[in-house]
């Protein structure tokens, strides 16, 4: 069941949101070559908490990070460890939700560790770009397929693959709901889009086949090829003007070229 969420409760999820995007600007400070991924995690947990609110990741089906980080092949769900030390040329995906005042956000982001490769560069631009064609589509009157539909038909034509296995979802008091956002697909399918409901956006591209497997901490999915993956996702909320990102860095950050 789709659970339409009134303005107050699109305000609360916001405000989870700001914290959510503030965290990523702070670790966009602060990844660089040479640090683990358990220190990014760290970081993370600590400035969600000093600002009141809880990384909700903690807990879920028993995981037990604040954040997911993804390097490199590592398509979602990557563990953050001690032992994973970031190198120059590295791509990471941090992913996080966030939980203030029984309301939840939902963002990832992925950092190019240094100077990465025109390889790492291009797809990163256009996992982006994706999620935003994606976002435009999130209009009230649209169905769910069509946001698929936009990106799959921006990124196959460059040569990537659109994963299958991982989708967008409903967010709110639950970390998931209804209705599924399949980042694939035909137009003109799916749920119809309405005023007020809250959902996730998130493509996850791979520059080879789009097939996962998992490893053995039953968690973290790979590419099945060992190509690269990407990631960036929005919480939005549909408005009867249009999508309005709850995640949206721009709105913190003196410096919106990455945001």
């Amino acid at each position: 069941m789709i659970i339409i969420k009134t303005l107050e409760e699109i305000e609360k999820m916001k405000k989870a949101g700001e914290i959510l995007a503030k965290t990523h600007l702070e670790l966009r400070k602060f990844i660089h070559p040479g640090v683990s991924t358990a220190e990014i995690d760290q970081v993370a947990e600590n400035f969600i908490r000093s600002h009141g609110a809880i990384p909700a990741q903690i807990g879920y089906k028993d995981y037990p990070y604040a954040t997911c980080t993804s390097v490199n092949d590592e398509i979602c769900h990557g563990f953050p460890l001690k032992e994973i030390i970031l190198k120059e040329g590295d791509l990471v995906t941090v992913d996080m939700v966030v939980l203030l005042d029984g309301y939840m956000a939902d963002s990832a982001w992925s950092y190019g560790v240094g100077q990465v490769s025109k390889e790492v560069a291009d797809l990163m631009a256009a996992t982006k770009k994706s999620l935003y064609l994606g976002i435009e589509q999130a209009r009230v009157g649209n169905r769910i397929g069509d946001i698929g539909h936009a990106i799959q038909s921006y990124v196959e034509p460059l040569g990537y693959s659109v994963v299958r296995d991982f989708i967008g979802h409903g967010i709110g008091k639950d970390m998931h709901e209804d209705p599924q956002v399949p980042h694939y697909g035909r137009p003109g399918r799916g749920p119809r889009i309405m005023e007020g409901m809250v959902f996730t956006i998130e493509p996850m591209i791979n520059t080879g086949a789009w097939m996962s497997k998992l490893d053995s901490n039953g968690w973290t999915a790979r590419t099945v090829d060992g190509s690269l993956s990407c990631q960036y996702e929005h919480t939005l909320a549909v408005t009867a003007d249009g999508p309005i990102i709850l995640t949206d860095q721009s709105l913190w950050s003196e410096d919106d070229s990455d945001a």
